[in-house]
């Protein structure tokens, strides 16, 4: 077993145990430091908290019957002073609100030091984040989102510049520049952050408050319960964030961002509460990350025509491995906001059980001509009661204008400036078992076929009494059940060493197919 170190701060590390497991070790582990026991684990990424800055430590990692897995040594960081929220004010009772004796905590807070939010219950509504901030949520601790609308702030959306030569963007919803209430946990434009802990950020939403009539604007858009615009350098670990308003986690045009066994755990049937998107962002690791809500686990975005047209932002340089998706419409999508493209997106080593999708990319006509989608790949993944394991969908139909004639007419038209392009497409060593709309679902456009699809040790097998669906969400896609691969308009398609079991009907529908490469 390979252990090492993958982030070190002055009160916590994060290590992965690499012993050939998928988020879970192979077996459970216990963990010492400096001869002490301090936890036992089963996941292949793992935190440790409550360490004192400026110490060294000797981890040594056992096995249940004692023997010896592997040991190493690290230095913790260096602290200057703790500030405790409870010394500005902050009850924690779960009555009085807190935000704005939290928010004095942190905007006190020297660099090299931390905000400490101890056990209990705080009542906040917006947080804003500062530059060079350390701020821990202690065991038992929970940040409380309240719900009036009233009490939170508005960001506008687009605000002129003086001279009008340019502007200024706030507010976004769903890759369009919109007015929304300031997220729960917000940072604009600050750099070195670090979010960790063993407690929790609620958005304490509901059918009764957030979540109802969810597609309606009401003094502006629903918040986020953790928002970061241009901003640099930011780790969330360890951090259980639950019942979000909507996105969970949205970091927008930002650099640098770690996301280390974070929990994202959100109602099965809660509307739009995807758990990460990283919209127009570059290198981004989220890794030994668990997911359980009601939208796409991670969605990587990059804005709507708007957007995208104006500042080609793509989001780029992601890596998603070791990661649990559970019960979501999609475990990882690209789209369907990608104006600004997505490129060098990697996600391996996952496990993705009763989402709908498995791997997932939704575009359209409108995204507009930057809008590339290249060097995505997924490799060592296993996928457990996926409804679709593969779907690549270029008719995606969402949006006001997502059902009209333009965007789901099936015949070629002019490649313009409103087109979007797909081009690599890797799916490698991947097993999806108890399967059962359909093995896989690409339909590029006729004007602009899908470059390359390459599939390569891929099975897939059918659950026995499989359940029908729907694999994309496009018009005139009908509802059926162990369905084989379907491919439409795609320039080159190999298929390496692909095995189905339990279809009805044919293994494969190739249709505008340039070039095949088939290995059994």
């Amino acid at each position: 077993m390979e252990i090492k170190v993958i982030d070190l701060a002055a009160r916590s590390v994060t290590m992965e145990l690499a012993d050939g497991g998928i988020y879970y070790t192979k077996e459970p582990y216990q963990i010492e430091l400096n001869g002490v026991p301090v936890k036992q684990a089963d996941m292949v990424i793992t935190s440790l908290f409550d360490l004192k800055p400026e110490t060294t430590y000797e981890l040594m990692v056992k096995k249940a019957d004692g023997s010896v897995l592997g040991t190493l040594e690290f230095c913790t960081g260096y602290e200057f002073v703790t500030l405790n929220v409870k010394d500005f004010g902050a009850k924690g009772d779960g009555v009085q609100d807190d935000t704005k004796f939290i928010q004095a905590a942190i905007l006190s807070c020297p660099k090299d030091s931390r905000v400490l939010v101890p056990e209990g219950t705080y009542c906040i509504t917006s947080l804003f984040l500062k530059s060079d901030l350390n701020l821990e949520l202690a065991k038992g601790a929970e940040l409380k989102a309240k719900t009036e609308r009233s009490e939170f702030p508005k960001f506008p959306a687009l605000i002129e510049s003086y001279d009008e030569t340019d502007e200024y963007n706030l507010g976004t919803w769903e890759g369009n520049p919109l007015p929304m209430f300031a997220g729960i946990i917000t940072g604009i434009a600050v750099e070195n952050v670090r979010i960790y802990g063993q407690g929790t950020i609620n958005g304490n939403a509901s059918k009764e408050n957030w979540w109802h009539n969810p597609k309606v604007m009401v003094g502006a858009f629903r918040p986020r319960l953790f928002f970061i615009s241009h901003c640099n350098h930011v780790t969330l670990q360890g951090v259980k964030f639950c019942n979000s308003p909507s996105w969970t986690l949205h970091p927008y045009f930002s650099d640098d961002l770690k996301f280390y066994n974070v929990v994202v755990e959100n109602p099965s049937d809660s509307p739009n509460t995807d758990g990460l998107d990283p919209e127009s962002c570059k290198n981004v690791e989220i890794a030994g990350v668990r997911f359980s809500l009601g939208d796409d686990c991670i969605a990587v975005k990059s804005g709507k025509i708007y957007m995208g047209r104006k500042h080609k932002t793509p989001s780029e340089n992601l890596h998603i491995r070791q990661c649990l998706m559970e019960n979501g419409h999609g475990a990882v999508t690209v789209g369907s906001e990608i104006a600004g493209g997505v490129k060098d997106l990697l996600v391996e080593d996952c496990l993705f059980r009763h989402t709908d999708r498995g791997l997932r990319i939704k575009t359209r006509r409108g995204r507009g001509k930057d809008s590339i989608l290249n060097q995505i790949a997924f490799r060592n993944i296993d996928m457990d009661h996926v409804m679709t394991p593969f779907v690549v969908n270029c008719f995606y139909f969402c949006d006001p204008d997502g059902k009209t004639d333009y965007v789901q007419n099936r015949g070629e038209k002019p490649v313009d400036e409103r087109t979007p392009q797909v081009k690599s497409l890797s799916f490698e060593n991947i097993k999806a078992t108890n399967c059962h709309v359909a093995a896989a679902y690409f339909d590029g456009l006729p004007e602009q076929k899908i470059e390359e699809i390459r599939m390569k040790n891929v099975t897939v097998i059918y659950a026995e009494n499989a359940k029908s669906g729907v694999p994309a969400m496009s018009a005139g896609v009908e509802e059926c059940s162990k369905k084989g691969i379907f491919v439409n308009n795609v320039k080159k398609l190999i298929l390496d060493h692909v095995s189905i079991s339990g279809q009805e009907g044919e293994k494969m529908t190739l249709l505008g197919v340039d070039e095949k490469v088939i290995e059994e």
